[in-house]
């Protein structure tokens, strides 16, 4: 039994990319604009996961995962606790662990796989149960 409380949620601010990924600007293009943006990166990583571009949507989902990371840092995050999928700016953070475990299922990195799994599962079950992690 953990006696100490969980840290509080970390709300991201919202993203400037949202806009653009919403009216369906080519997501290059997006994550060219707004490359702080998650939600841009894994919108990119996406699109090369269903067009087969295996290698590139590894690389896609991990710069939006790290970038991400920047942002839940700037924001009070210390490594751990809630990272609800309900406040919509962190849903990009979220989707990039998402794509970045399926990436990394597909071209054989296991672990890191089932680390990012289990990573979206502490952060948001809500996303894990949306997503079907």
């Amino acid at each position: 039994m953990n006696l100490l409380p969980e840290p509080p949620a970390t709300l991201l601010p919202d993203d400037p990319a949202a806009a653009a990924v919403a009216a369906g600007t080519d997501p290059r293009v997006v994550a060219a604009r707004y490359p702080a943006s998650s939600l841009a990166w894994a919108t990119v990583a996406r699109q090369a996961r269903e067009h087969g571009q295996t290698l590139e949507s590894y690389a896609f989902a991990r710069v939006g995962y790290h970038r991400g990371l920047d942002a839940l840092r700037r924001n009070g995050w210390k490594g751990h606790g809630p990272i609800p999928w309900e406040h919509e700016p962190n849903r990009g953070f979220l989707e990039c662990l998402y794509e970045l475990s399926l990436a990394a299922q597909a071209i054989g990195e296991v672990d890191e796989a089932e680390r990012t799994r289990e990573f979206l599962r502490d952060s948001s079950r809500e996303a894990a149960d949306v997503l079907g992690v």
